[in-house]
């Protein structure tokens, strides 16, 4: 069994609706139950602060900070991690001028967001997701980029200076500015980042299936096959520095089709995450409703098994309603799957009865109107 990564202590600052939280966690899984609206998402979303990234919500600080509150905000955690026992924190201090968000690791300032999966490696799941399926490819591209930074964090900075170079082409190109060398300097950088960026995905993808085979009899959540489409498809069998080279090429020639379209028409940008039920041979956005559900809590566990194996700790999991659509031997069925992982789960839920089949493996917290009481 893989080791364990968990929380000890979290506390929060002028934090959504939380003006301050203080939570004793000893290790076990994490049940939140409580209202619609009372704030148990949000106690989600600090502990997803601790990843790289905005957070499981993606939202602009400004929204993260308490209404009537100082004006920044602060999440405080004590880890026990894969490197030991660690504290952080990060939070927003706001100006005038803007809100930067601060890190600090045993109270020293990180260099990177990515210093935190030295610690601790966190995944999450949330009914916003539940339209993953059938909403548009970028919400797919976002979740499989999101698998990989699980699993490589130097994704996330090779996506962002990817976007960063293509920005600068596609302003280039718009105010008609077709200088080659110019141009052909952005294009060699998007075509090596663009390149390990494919990789990296494809990588992932190859060994999530091959757990997800090892796996599909044992478990009760359907299993799902996965490709991708969209950007060389049937091409990286071959060496890398050929795929650059042709990427360059494709981005040269393509400059006049690209400056009249405003964006640029090929790269990773436009891949997409193609998801068939496997025992349906069926996509998955023909699936009904409850299928969908059951393949993305699949696909999230199996990621979680795969993060797990690779890095020898079980990543934190963040469930938001995660037992609503389930019956009760199914949710019986995910919370023995959770607890085998090893690692430590936060879960929300608006019927504490849900969770019964947890029993004295989880701590329950009742939220209501901003308070917090086990």
């Amino acid at each position: 069994m893989a080791r364990k990564a968990s929380l000890s202590r979290l506390t929060l600052g002028d934090f959504r609706n939380y003006a301050q939280v203080r939570l004793s966690l000893d290790g076990r899984h994490v049940v939140f139950a409580g209202d619609n609206g009372a704030g148990k998402t949000n106690l989600l979303e600090a502990v997803s602060f601790l990843s790289p990234g905005r957070g499981l919500r993606r939202a602009p600080y400004a929204d993260v900070k308490r209404v009537g509150g100082s004006g920044g905000f602060s999440i405080f955690a004590v880890v026990d991690g894969m490197e030991g026992d660690v504290e952080i924190g990060t939070g927003v201090e706001s100006t005038e001028d803007s809100a930067v968000r601060k890190l600090r690791i045993n109270g020293t300032p990180a260099k990177s967001a990515d210093e935190l999966t030295d610690h601790l490696r966190i995944l999450w799941l949330t009914p916003a997701m539940d339209g993953l399926f059938t909403g548009g490819s970028s919400e797919r591209r976002r979740f499989l980029d999101r698998l990989v930074l699980t699993l490589d964090p130097a994704h996330g900075r090779r996506a962002s200076d990817f976007e960063r170079a293509m920005r600068s082409r596609n302003r280039l190109l718009s105010e008609g500015r077709f200088d080659p060398a110019w141009l052909s300097g952005i294009e060699v950088q998007m075509a090596s980042l663009g390149i390990a960026m494919a990789l990296a995905r494809r990588e992932m993808l190859g060994l999530l299936m091959a757990l997800i085979e090892q796996d599909r009899d044992t478990t009760p959540f359907p299993s799902a096959a996965m490709t991708l489409s969209g950007f060389f498809d049937a091409e990286f069998q071959r060496p890398a520095v050929d795929l650059e080279d042709e990427y360059a090429s494709m981005l040269a020639d393509g400059r006049r089709r690209d400056a009249a379209a405003g964006r640029t028409l090929e790269g990773p940008h436009r891949a997409d995450l193609l998801v068939r039920h496997r025992a349906k041979d069926m996509e998955a956005e023909r699936c009904s409703t409850g299928e969908q559900k059951a393949l993305l809590v699949g696909l999230i566990l199996a990621h979680a098994r795969l993060t797990a194996n690779m890095t020898g700790y079980a990543p934190i999991l963040l469930l938001d309603e995660i037992a609503a659509h389930l019956d009760e031997g199914r949710r019986a069925a995910l919370f023995d799957l959770i607890d085998r992982l090893g690692g430590q789960a936060f879960m929300t839920g608006t019927d504490r009865a849900m969770f019964s089949a947890l029993a004295e493996r989880a701590q329950f917290f009742t939220v209501a109107d901003g308070a917090i009481k086990e």
